[in-house]
């Protein structure tokens, strides 16, 4: 048995993984009100891709 993430009661299949409309309402309002965010990593940590030159015309030297 799985329970809804928002208030913890069981699960119903038509609106799983919550228990009701409601708590699907409120996990939605949190993403919109960046209550949740998604991790990302800082440029610094990411490799950088250098590209060979272009000449005027575009093509590479």
């Amino acid at each position: 048995m799985s329970f809804c993430p928002i208030c913890k009661r069981p699960t119903e299949t038509s609106f799983r993984p919550f228990c009701s409309k409601r708590c699907a309402d409120v996990d939605l309002g949190r993403w919109f009100n960046e209550s949740y965010s998604v991790p990302v990593s800082d440029e610094d940590d990411e490799e950088k891709i250098v590209f060979p030159p272009l000449d005027p015309r575009g093509r590479l030297e």
